[in-house]
């Protein structure tokens, strides 16, 4: 599915794999495997950003993936996100939808909310929220019809 339909019919919380339909290249041609990788790997879902206007430009709407957390120790030092455009040549497709009864922790209300926590239920949401810095964070909770909701005017997100 394109990163349009993304866009429109997946709940934050997804888990997506996205690939351009090439082959991948042996591991002994590291710096081909590395482009390769940036173009065909995967991630959550954990932010949708509607169309913008700055000036006399036009920012297209886009999606952004958390691919990866880098640390030591429990203490994480990077954090890693790619954003597509939903112009993008790039095929994605849904390897899992957060669970029914599962509680999105947003840093902040609105539509341009991110995701930075999934939990399994209200009640570990708001533990992990002790546990970190958001004072504006919002939970939302994933119900039937949220997921329900992925198919809209005839189009199932597959």
């Amino acid at each position: 599915m394109s990163a349009q339909l993304i866009y429109d019919l997946v709940p934050l919380g997804s888990t997506l794999v996205y690939t351009d339909g090439s082959p991948r290249p042996p591991e002994r041609h590291r710096k081909k495997l590395a482009v390769w990788e940036t173009r065909n790997s995967g991630g959550r879902l954990i932010r949708k950003q509607a169309e913008a206007r700055v000036g006399n430009t036009v920012l297209p709407a886009s999606i952004t993936l958390h691919k990866g957390d880098y640390g030591n120790q429990g203490t994480i030092v990077l954090r890693v996100h790619q954003t597509f455009s939903v112009n993008s040549d790039l095929k994605f497709a849904v390897k899992e939808r957060p669970a029914i009864g599962s509680v999105l922790v947003l840093a902040r209300p609105g539509d341009d909310a991110e995701l930075v926590h999934l939990a399994a239920n209200r009640a570990d949401a708001e533990e992990w929220l002790t546990r970190h810095g958001y004072p504006r964070a919002v939970f939302r909770e994933i119900t039937a019809d949220t997921v329900a909701a992925d198919a809209v005017e005839g189009r199932a997100a597959a």
